[in-house]
């Protein structure tokens, strides 16, 4: 079965400060004031930067890195639904295909990205359980 919004929100409840809002259309998911996960469309320069490459459809998911490091060892976990387009190069976040990604490297991935922004008694607190 597919991942949807609804699976990110529900994943993203557990996560303490975790909220959820708006932004441009979107839902967005912040921590500490700080977006560390959104939904994603293509805009008119990503289809064209994509030539004739097919782009996975939405609902897709913008998720934050700690780092460009981090972002290429995620992307080179080989996780199904991970990848990135060129607007993300050099940014610290990369692309999940909810209908692809299975549920526990979504929610992998949504730590990682909760953790670059919670605050450090919240981190140590959710790992320490």
């Amino acid at each position: 079965m597919p991942a949807t919004l609804d699976d990110v929100a529900a994943i993203v409840a557990t996560l303490p400060g975790a909220v959820e809002g708006e932004r441009g259309g979107g839902r967005t998911w912040l921590v500490n004031g700080k977006v560390f996960a959104w939904e994603r469309g293509y805009s008119k320069a990503d289809v064209k930067r994509a030539g004739d490459e097919v782009l996975p459809e939405p609902p897709l998911l913008g998720v934050r890195t700690a780092d460009l490091d981090d972002k290429e060892a995620m992307l080179a976990a080989g996780h199904k639904g991970f990848f990135t387009i060129p607007h993300f190069d050099r940014y610290p976040a990369f692309l999940i295909h909810l209908k692809s990604v299975g549920r526990r490297p979504l929610k992998e991935a949504l730590v990682d990205a909760w953790l670059v922004f919670a605050p450090k008694a919240d981190a140590e607190a959710y790992l320490g359980r």
